[in-house]
């Protein structure tokens, strides 16, 4: 199959899957069968593009001719490669944990629920492969309207306020921000297309090219900069597996993705230049950082903790785009996988306390380790990679994050820095001490165990994966080397 066939394919296998398993609605096992089978290819066809892509290659098809100049196409870069990778990849455990983790939960309307996860991932392949400005912000508002249904899952008071939450907040900053700035780039420079080196360059005054830069970074609300961060918290009322979703696999990656894709394609290093031009938003990343990460300690709730703990990680990455170096670039592509990795870990082991206890406050979990050791051996390991403290994955990206900063002269962030890791200790680390050093407080069962296998296997998968990552990090550094 040709490279551009291949291209089409990739989103077209999980929008086939969801017209499957709502066929399936009758018979779970056929259901669940298909979205397994549909999440490994997906992850197929990605992986039988990575070659194309590392060697250089980059296919691209046409969807629609929109206007003269301007259509919706896909176009397979070493970015949206890395991306797509690792959402597929990680579908595949995810759909298993789910599996286990609704049927542990007894859980309603799973049919609904697998067909809007499937269509989730189809958005978020759409948006790793869009060849234009235009093309992204079709498939990240249809990744918006898709895992919607999933955020109000349990058609609670409580859920429905949460995805209000959500929904608004991600329409209001994608309509009122990004489309304006997407208007504007258009205005200015007659096209949308990425293009190496970006379009902005010489196209615009600085003044403009800052307003650009504030319409972009806001108007990504998937990137949950403060004050625009509140739909990931409200948005943990969902269950389990669309948390992991929503933290790892798909939402969150899609906005920082998309900060760092119109960086480097639509702005440019050169026309970030020079640094005062982009100051201002790393001050508000590190801002971020340091606020979300001081709240996550306050939270007793585990995914309450977990959700804060994302807003901070993703200003990470916003922060090493807007370094607009290569060092920034290459800690904050990789972020995205390490991150994923760590934090799908962190909530997967959520879940499962959920599933084996029916706990979800810290406080209560005294103890609990020893009853579940895998499981927060696990929650350990997925701690030390979102610390980004070796023997993890998430050590490369912290390392780079620091050369970048030195380079780009903002030797202040390296306090911030510094500051964060001792933070996600600080808010992680006792987690695990609690469950394995204290003694229960509430006379818990001596029933208590591991959760069901389906929620256990993902979770020691992506711990290992965690760690592989540390030790075998060179396709992610390929993939990102030819951006620069």
């Amino acid at each position: 199959m040709s490279p551009e066939s291949l291209t089409l394919l990739a989103p077209s296998i999980p929008l086939l899957g969801t017209i499957l398993i709502l066929a399936a609605r009758r018979h779970p096992d056929v259901r669940e069968a298909v979205t397994l089978v549909t999440a490994v290819s997906l992850f197929a066809s990605v992986c039988a593009l990575y070659p194309v892509v590392a060697g250089g290659g980059r296919p691209r098809i046409v969807l629609l001719e929109v206007l003269p100049g301007l259509a919706l196409f896909f176009e397979v870069e070493p970015l949206g490669m890395l991306f797509a990778l690792v959402a597929s990849c990680l579908w595949i455990v995810t759909s298993v944990y789910a599996i286990g983790y609704m049927r542990a939960n007894k859980e309603r309307n799973q049919t609904r629920f697998f067909a809007f996860f499937s269509l989730s991932l189809a958005s978020a392949v759409g948006i790793a492969f869009s060849g234009n400005l235009l093309t992204l912000f079709v498939f990240y508002e249809a990744l918006t309207l898709a895992t919607y249904p999933l955020v109000t899952h349990h058609g609670t008071a409580k859920a429905k306020e949460g995805g209000r939450t959500y929904l608004g907040i991600l329409l209001a900053t994608s309509i009122g921000f990004l489309m304006v700035a997407i208007v504007w780039t258009w205005h200015l420079t007659g096209t949308l297309d990425f293009r190496s080196g970006g379009i902005l360059h010489g196209a615009a005054p600085p003044g403009v090219i800052m307003a650009l830069l504030a319409l972009y970074a806001f108007g990504t609300g998937k990137a949950a900069l403060m004050p625009f961060h509140r739909w990931l918290p409200a948005a943990m009322v969902a269950p389990t597996p669309v948390s992991a979703l929503l933290h790892a696999v798909a939402v969150v990656k899609a906005g920082v993705f998309t900060i760092l894709k119109v960086v480097v394609y639509v702005f440019g290093f050169e026309a970030l230049q020079p640094p005062v031009m982009t100051t201002w938003l790393l001050y508000v990343a590190a801002f971020t950082i340091l606020a979300a990460s001081l709240i996550a300690l306050t939270r007793d709730n585990l995914k309450a903790r977990l959700a804060y703990s994302t807003v901070s990680q993703l200003s990470y990455i916003v922060l090493a785009a807007v370094l607009a170096n290569q060092a920034g670039i290459l800690a904050g592509g990789s972020h995205i996988a390490m991150h994923a990795f760590g934090k799908i870990t962190l909530f997967f082991c959520a879940g499962a306390i959920y599933v084996a206890t029916k706990k979800t406050e810290i406080s209560t979990m005294d103890g609990l380790g020893r009853r579940m050791p895998l499981t927060f051996l696990a929650f350990f390991v997925g701690s030390l990679s979102v610390a980004g403290l070796p023997p993890t994955g998430g050590t490369w990206s912290k390392w780079y994050l620091l050369v970048g900063a030195v380079e780009g002269g903002h030797m202040v962030l390296l306090g911030v820095l510094a500051l964060s890791t001792l933070l996600n200790v600080a808010y992680l680390m006792p987690i695990v001490a609690r469950g394995f050093f204290l003694p229960a407080q509430d006379g818990w069962s001596d029933g208590i165990k591991e959760a069901p296998p389906l929620c256990l296997v993902p979770l020691c998968f992506t711990a290992v994966g965690g760690v592989a990552l540390f030790f075998f990090p060179g396709p992610i550094f390929h993939l990102l080397g030819l951006l620069l």
